[in-house]
């Protein structure tokens, strides 16, 4: 479905970018792109999409400031300046393993809110007649 998607979209802008029908015809294909874009159902997906990442992004960063503080406060706790070394490269090691598996859960969460996202359009295309048959 995602590669059909994309290749529509690929021929759409190939065709608005070469083509030779001048301001015209360009603008009779925004105007019907704007009234697409407008349509509930496909603002609906679009505000999802802004949830998702809003949620998705605050994750890491949290993680990554978590770990500076960790990192932090092992090369200033108390000790020689080889102990206090030691302590932040282990810690760091930690940390490191802790934003390695915090980047995958967010890849994945993307991942999986987007197949989700398709598997709704494939769902709701099939309730309609007529959709996904080339019906206009």
């Amino acid at each position: 479905m995602r590669g059909k998607a994309g290749l529509v979209i690929g021929l759409a802008v190939g065709y608005v970018l070469g083509t030779r029908a001048g301001r015209e015809r360009y603008e009779q294909i925004k105007t019907q792109w704007l009234k697409v874009w407008n349509l509930d159902p496909v603002q609906e997906q679009v505000g999802k999409v802004k949830d998702f990442a809003k949620s998705s992004a605050m994750a890491l960063p949290s993680t990554l400031w978590d770990s500076a503080v960790k990192v932090t406060k092992a090369a200033t706790t108390r000790g020689t300046p080889g102990e206090r070394l030691d302590a932040a490269l282990q810690v760091s090691k930690d940390q490191a393993d802790d934003v390695g598996r915090a980047a995958k859960t967010s890849a994945k969460a993307a991942k999986d809110a987007v197949d989700d996202l398709i598997d709704d359009d494939a769902a709701d295309a099939s309730d309609t007649p007529g959709a996904g048959r080339g019906g206009a």
